[in-house]
């Protein structure tokens, strides 16, 4: 039995050390990086039992990607392996003030971008309390767009409840495209988690954090509605919070200051600490915890949060930045 179960791509990703651009590189630096396995990582690391599905290439590529998983926790018994396709690769530009960030993609014709309905025996799920994916997973091509719907229909039956992220990415598919495909599968939710820009893209609706999880909850009638709130700041410093539409309103108690080391997975990191308070039937924990785990996420390198469960419970507890541990 999983608590949590999760569906979509791993890559690689390499980033230049020091704040180089990618043509001043002599070396670069490795890590998995996936907001679905990412989200599998998180909540395993808070003490639940957790499962990422996806297709993975046959090979060192393939293999580095499900070893990282099984390091930090996550089971990867329902992955499928191939001969066909590849392992998608990210590069990552580090900014500093005031260059920002940059992703540069090479997923094309990846194993997970070749995801078929079918491949997938999803009858483990009548155990497992939630199955989470984004919206990136099925803007990977048709197929996976059909095995992302298959699976969430199989999460439906049996009984288990349903959270996505939006994560609407441009450079896989345009607006409009998001927006036929994420509305059916959004009104199948339990838990929706968005940005104010993501939920702009996709449905042209803009307002206040209240405004648009409130929209959203009256359109869909999701039970749940999540909202993540970055001002920026700089480059390299932003305020973190969220909101929450349940019975009612949930916010968080207080406002992060970060300073950016990496805030790639902050957004995974929210879901998973929100997903450990829902499932323990506390939407305002699910808040807190998400919050510590977002905020805490952009000081430690890598998509993946290597909080400890007693140092997240220490984090949630204080009303100040903790001082130096010894």
């Amino acid at each position: 039995m999983f608590d949590v179960v999760t569906l979509g791509e791993a890559m690689i990703r390499l980033s230049p050390p020091n704040y180089k651009r990618l043509e001043q590189a002599t070396s670069l630096d490795l890590v998995v990086g996936g907001t679905e396995l990412s989200v599998a990582i998180g909540v395993s690391r808070l003490g639940m039992k957790s499962s990422w599905v996806s297709k993975v290439p046959n090979g060192p590529l393939g293999r580095l990607i499900v070893n990282k998983a099984r390091e930090l926790g996550v089971d990867t018994n329902h992955v499928v392996w191939t001969d066909e396709g590849r392992a998608g690769i990210y590069y990552v530009e580090f900014g500093a003030s005031p260059r920002p960030s940059a992703v540069i993609y090479d997923r094309k014709y990846s194993a997970a971008s070749m995801m078929k309905p079918g491949e997938i025996d999803w009858s483990f799920l009548k155990d497992v309390k939630l199955f989470h994916t984004t919206g990136i997973t099925p803007a990977l091509s048709p197929t996976a767009r059909e095995a992302t719907l298959e699976a969430i229909d199989a999460a439906k039956k049996a009984g288990c409840k349903i959270s996505m992220d939006i994560n609407y990415r441009a450079k896989l598919w345009s607006t409009k495209e998001a927006e036929a495909t994420m509305t059916p599968l959004t009104e199948k939710l339990d838990v929706l988690f968005t940005t104010d820009e993501d939920t702009w893209r996709v449905w042209n609706m803009k307002g206040t954090p209240e405004e648009i999880i409130t929209g959203l909850k009256d359109r869909f009638h999701i039970p749940v509605v999540a909202i993540t709130i970055r001002e920026i700041v700089t480059v390299l410093k932003n305020r973190w919070s969220s909101m929450v539409y349940a019975d009612k309103i949930y916010k968080s108690k207080r406002v992060y200051d970060v300073e950016i080391v990496d805030r790639i997975g902050s957004g995974d990191s929210f879901a998973a600490g929100f997903i450990y308070g829902y499932l323990n039937g506390d939407i305002q924990m699910g808040v807190d915890y998400g919050d510590v785990m977002a905020a805490y996420k952009h000081s430690i390198p890598g998509d993946s949060n290597y909080m400890a469960k007693d140092e997240v419970d220490q984090a949630v507890k204080a009303t100040s930045d903790l001082r130096i541990q010894r």
